[in-house]
């Protein structure tokens, strides 16, 4: 049950809100959201006891500096009840993740994780990649740590398994083999190459190699190669050879993992250096590594080890199944109901373990090793992004480094497919979260970039007006605008700006040199003769990348855009017509043309198009028919 807890007319705020809120506050697990003026969400937390947890707020000498900071900024609390400890924390997770509250650790992960995907319910099944959400009558393995490790997997089980990787329609349409056959990497069930019975027999062993089942398979074709080469079918002979030298690369074991030590697990390890975090992931199942990707999750420089990894899982774990292990190099709080919540999620037992001896402590020590040196290249990349951004407020005027840079592009062809683009760096570098398309609404004249861009300031800046109004994302407003353009340009947005009113902001324009030679750029700013810095400046570098991957950014958008006009036709506009009808209309006639000129009757005979849908294409063709 979800309950708000608002202070009173007079709005007293700080630790008189959260005695409000103690009034009615209930002794029973949940979790509680602190709320600021303008009704964000400052802080989320859980707790067995509501009541006894919220009390320790009032206590504030008690409570670190960020916690302090965080008491004097609430308002008003929510509530949400909850039956158990462990649920309050799977809820608390969610809503940290969702709602990216700016006083707790936070971990930064948009990525969707590829798995390896297995249909079940066809006579050949298909082998592919999937992100997403799974879909049923389909076997999943997985997660994989980004999509090279899925890929190279994948190839080796293609080139092992001899399974199909191509569409259903892909198959339907093929009239002789594909390049995978002649390489391999397919048995060619398109074409009839394979007996259903043996491709299920393939598909079988792949299932039971990607989970860990079968072990002798290695030795198994070893038999039948042998038996092969006796009868003098070496054809058949070379193809069991070739699988079973992609079953060995497959069941390479690791340098650092025993699958008989760990066969289903997460290997999680956090190192700390000056305040920040890096947090190694390792993912094994089956007893094979399926990748590692190191975390560097946002939270205030006093924050523990141990919390912070606590947090981390918690958060991780919110969108994926957890696996049966998760070996962590910390005693982490509350690894009881941190556990049960975890199990919760998988729907069966699972154990939280803190290695101290043995093979597992040595893969912990691994994962250690990788998050230290990830922290220190981080480092070492933050530090010289420091002295470029030291460097850009220098030459620029500001008296502190800009924490965000924003830079402008658009693209068009003759005023056709507009967009226009922002890209976002700061102290991290790029970040492209941040980065923003802005598909071009008024009427352009062909070569009028002038008004592409003020359209585009003018929403940015109306949207980023009213948020700052609102207290709403202030980490958002830019310290530096970047256009790329000359005097014109930086006249244009110029405008805009003071007529929205908007202070504060440095602006200035980049302009190609003599014969737009990289490196004799000209910049354009307020109270200043255009200049031009010296061709070997590292600053210089920083500003053409950022002008680089702006232009990079608004190319790819406006291709993307452009794509898509390319395929939309007019069947598009057809009542009841989605992609699957149309492809089997386009499939059957041909063209959208010939769709338009087809007949009654032929409409009802096309594979897909039921009576009453032929009479509605037929209708949006030709308005004057009664339906007679």
């Amino acid at each position: 049950m979800t309950t708000a807890i608002s202070a009173p007319s007079t709005r007293p705020v700080g630790v008189d809100a959260i005695h409000h809120a103690l009034r009615t506050m209930p002794q029973s697990p949940g979790v509680y959201r602190m709320l600021g003026a303008k009704g964000d969400v400052l802080y989320v937390g859980k707790a067995l006891n509501l009541k006894k947890r919220v009390t320790s707020y009032t206590h504030v000498s008690r409570l670190t500096e960020r916690l302090r900071r965080m008491v004097s900024e609430t308002c008003s609390m929510e509530i949400v009840t909850t039956h158990t400890e462990a649920e309050a924390l799977l809820l608390e997770s969610n809503y940290i993740k969702r709602m990216q509250p700016r006083y707790n650790i936070l971990l930064r992960d948009d990525k969707s994780y590829p798995w390896i995907m297995l249909t079940d319910r066809h006579d050949f099944p298909q082998i592919s990649k999937h992100r997403g959400k799974p879909v049923k009558g389909a076997s999943y393995w997985g997660p994989f740590a980004s999509a090279w490790s899925v890929n190279q997997t994948l190839n080796l089980l293609q080139r092992t398994f001899l399974l199909r990787s191509c569409s259903d329609s892909e198959m339907q349409a093929r009239t002789r083999p594909c390049l995978l056959h002649q390489i391999h990497r397919c048995s060619a069930p398109c074409t009839d190459r394979i007996s259903r019975e043996d491709y299920a027999g393939l598909a079988t062993q792949a299932r039971d190699f990607l989970a860990g089942r079968n072990p002798d398979m290695r030795e198994q074709l070893g038999r039948e190669m042998e038996a092969a080469a006796a009868a003098l079918e070496f054809e058949r002979a070379a193809a069991i050879r070739d699988r079973i030298r992609g079953l060995s690369a497959l069941q390479q074991d690791s340098s650092v993992i025993n699958p008989s030590t760990v066969t289903d697990a997460d290997i999680i390890a956090i190192w700390q250096i000056a305040g920040q975090s890096c947090i190694q992931v390792f993912f094994i199942r089956a007893g094979r590594n399926n990748g590692n990707r190191a975390f560097f999750p946002s939270h205030a420089r006093d924050e523990t080890a141990p919390d912070v990894l606590a947090a981390f899982i918690g958060q991780f774990y919110d969108d994926k199944p957890p696996p049966a292990q998760v070996l962590v190099n910390q005693d982490l709080p509350e690894v009881a109901v941190l556990g049960a919540a975890l199990g919760l999620r998988r729907g069966r037992k699972l154990e939280i373990l803190h290695p101290q001896r043995g093979e597992k402590r040595g893969v912990i020590e691994h994962a250690e090793i990788n998050a230290r040196e990830a922290l220190e290249r981080r480092l070492a990349e933050s530090a010289g992004q420091a002295r470029l951004l030291r460097g850009v407020a220098d030459l620029f005027g500001l008296a502190e480094p800009p924490r965000r840079i924003e830079t402008y592009d658009n693209s068009h062809i003759q005023g056709a497919n507009a967009y226009g683009v922002m890209v976002v760096a700061g102290p991290e570098g790029f970040e492209k979260r941040a980065y923003r398309k802005f598909s071009i609404k008024g009427p352009v004249t062909p070569g009028d970039d002038f008004a592409m861009m003020r359209e585009v300031l003018e929403r940015r800046f109306r949207r980023a007006l009213k948020e700052r109004e609102e207290g709403v994302r202030p980490e958002d407003w830019p310290d530096i605008l970047l256009i790329d353009g000359g005097a014109g340009q930086y006249t244009a947005v110029r405008g805009v700006l003071d007529g929205l009113g908007v202070t504060g902001v440095t602006l200035v324009a980049i302009a190609k040199g003599p014969d737009r030679d990289a490196g004799r750029e000209w910049f354009h700013m307020e109270g200043r003769a255009p200049f031009q810095l010296p061709p070997r400046d590292p600053v210089l570098y920083y500003l053409q990348r950022l002008r680089d991957e702006a232009h990079r950014f608004a190319i790819t958008t406006h291709r993307a855009g452009r794509s898509k006009t390319l395929v939309r036709s007019e069947l598009d506009d057809i009542p009841g017509v989605g992609p699957a009808r149309k492809r089997a209309l386009l499939k059957h006639f041909g063209s959208a043309r010939s769709v338009r000129q087809a007949g009654l009757g032929e409409l009802e005979n096309a594979p897909g198009i039921n009576r009453d849908m032929a009479r509605a294409i037929y209708g949006y063709f030709h308005p004057d028919w009664t339906g007679d």
